[in-house]
């Protein structure tokens, strides 16, 4: 259901444009409630889980063990004890056997790390898509929104500090120059935006130490009724930017993401409408479009210190495009996910990491296109992943509201915590670190309408390794 609402809410005004008012309003109700009614299924889907692992736990203490399809068959009060505990072990020995040629995501690893909530950023009138953060000073953090706006926070008070409306879809994407106050956006209503802003940062306050957590695999399920409330326009009383300094109008669908390549002076721009734009940031002109790939572009990335550029898209592959030598622009497909590839993000040496609503990441060495290294399989689609650079940290946000932390040879390091008191309530969206940040070093988003910093002690992670 929120994959359903995902296209419908990115798209825009080139949706809504094509249906009268009272029919988008019904369509959006039903997509409501058919998410609630998945929601309530999801929930009771995890107490029965809970309820099956409780029943085994106390037949495994009498020695037996049942599998959760025989006991919702009823078939426990027709096995002997001594048949169950034999299929027990069958079912054991397969499964170390078929997870020992891979590296699995299902590690038994207790963690010692400390994963700390210590911000949430509420204010979106809608889902968050993308999240991100500045590389100059001043620090801030960005977000973008289904609700057509873009939001730049404060990282240690919450307070928001730039409003854009310049959009007339949704925001879909944000990146931060490399080196100057300017913010580039992606949007629904089928342009990229690049606009300047000026902060001042509040006083920060003291971070309480309540929120404080052992990463772990307990968690308490929480309904969407939990959802943040927002109690008025948080960012009325922020000043609001409605103008941008450049516009980009060259693609014919949905602009999903853009980012800028190395130095500042070019960005590269992902569409529904299959390619992907490089552009002059000067004079807005187009200088290439890249095409190929043969469905809808999901994500785009370029490498933080050469001219390369990643494009992910749902025919389930992903490119580089090399613009190195400027008069030979090579590309190289890569194949290997079985569904839509989510995102493609660049990472330290020569590695590429993609995830996918495969349910997969991979970890790929741009010598060798043929397979991947490191392979690890997950429990929900992946979306926006993001890398810490200098610790070789991967950050997977899932569509069933998890995060976790993977190293880069497959190993799970966390998951972060999740109650009805913190974390996210729907879909989370997209990770983005930010490494030196002495408050916050992780940030994730959802469609729950809320931004979250997290304070990972990487120390304590790695050594679990």
């Amino acid at each position: 259901p929120a994959r359903l609402r995902d296209r419908w809410t990115r798209a825009g005004p080139a949706a809504d444009s094509k249906l009268p008012s009272s029919v988008r309003s019904t369509l959006l109700e039903l997509f409501g409630q058919i998410e609630r009614e998945f929601e309530n299924l999801y929930i009771e889907n995890l107490e029965l889980r809970r309820e099956i692992e409780t029943l085994n736990e106390r037949l495994t203490a009498e020695g037996q063990a049942i599998d959760g399809a025989e006991l919702s068959k009823g078939q426990l009060k027709t096995k002997a004890s001594h048949s169950t505990s034999q299929l027990s072990q069958k079912l054991k020995t397969t499964y170390k056997a078929s997870t020992s040629k891979i590296v699995s995501s299902f590690k038994t690893t207790t963690s010692r790390a400390v994963c700390q909530l210590v911000k949430e950023y509420i204010g979106h009138r809608d889902g968050i898509w993308d999240v991100s953060v500045a590389r100059t000073q001043p620090v801030v953090l960005g977000t973008a929104s289904a609700d057509h706006t873009a939001l730049l926070w404060s990282i240690e008070t919450g307070r928001c500090l730039v409003k854009y409306t310049g959009h007339v879809g949704s925001v879909n994407s944000i990146k931060f120059h490399p080196s100057e106050q300017l913010a580039l956006t992606a949007s629904g209503d089928q342009t990229a935006h690049i606009w300047r802003y000026a902060v001042q940062l509040p006083t920060p306050q003291p971070v309480a130490d309540t929120s404080q957590q052992i990463c772990g695999e307990d968690e308490v399920e929480c309904s969407d009724k939990d959802e943040p409330d927002v109690d008025g326009d948080v960012s009325s009383d922020c000043p609001t930017i409605r103008v941008p300094l450049t516009s980009l109008k060259s693609h014919q669908g949905v602009v999903i993401a853009a980012d800028w390549l190395v130095g500042g002076q070019q960005v590269v721009t992902a569409s529904w409408d299959r390619a992907a734009n490089l552009y002059d940031v000067q004079t807005a002109e187009l200088v290439h479009s890249l095409t190929g790939h043969d469905q809808e572009l999901t994500h785009c990335c370029t490498h933080p210190t050469q001219r390369l550029v990643v494009t992910s898209s749902r025919d389930t592959t992903f490119r580089l495009w090399d613009f190195r030598d400027p008069s030979i622009h090579s590309v190289n497909v890569f194949q290997g996910h079985t569904d839509t590839v989510t995102s493609a993000v660049f990472t330290v040496g020569d590695n590429v990491v993609s995830g996918s609503d495969d349910r997969t990441v991979k970890v790929w060495d741009l010598k060798n296109m043929r397979s991947p290294i490191a392979t690890i399989r997950t429990d929900s689609a992946i979306n926006r992943i993001n890398v810490c650079v200098g610790q070789k940290i991967i950050a997977l946000p899932h569509d069933n509201r998890q995060v976790r932390l993977f190293d880069m040879s497959g190993v799970r390091l966390a998951r972060l915590p999740r109650s009805s008191r913190q974390g996210h309530r729907r879909m989370v969206c997209c990770s983005a670190w930010s490494e030196d940040h002495p408050v916050c070093n992780l940030f994730t988003c959802g469609f729950d309408r809320q931004a979250i910093g997290w304070n990972i002690n990487i120390p304590a992670l790695l050594q679990e390794k």
